[in-house]
């Protein structure tokens, strides 16, 4: 699985998962190793629920599209744990 985010495509949807349980889910733009730039994207927070209940909202996300709360989005390239591309997340059946 892939870890490194500066290897990311430019432009794809992603699934960011973070160190401190949340994900992003999103457009990515660009990582410059300090900062991950992401555009029309959908939060996760750690206290939003378990873990089983987001990954239930990757597949959600994965099978009906991104719910944009966000236009533009950045956080650290420190929190990230892994990313995934969203077209390879299991769709809901």
């Amino acid at each position: 699985m892939p870890q490194n985010i500066m290897n990311a495509p430019h432009g794809m949807n992603l699934v960011i998962e973070c160190k401190d349980g949340s994900a992003v889910i999103g457009r990515f733009d660009e990582s410059n190793g300090f900062e991950v730039v992401m555009h029309d994207v959908d939060l996760w927070s750690a206290d939003q629920g378990s873990e089983e209940e987001r990954d239930q909202w990757i597949r959600q996300t994965a099978t009906y599209g991104v719910a944009v709360k966000e236009r533009d989005h950045t956080f650290a390239a420190s929190l990230v744990s892994q990313w995934r591309s969203l077209g390879d997340i299991e769709k809901l059946v």
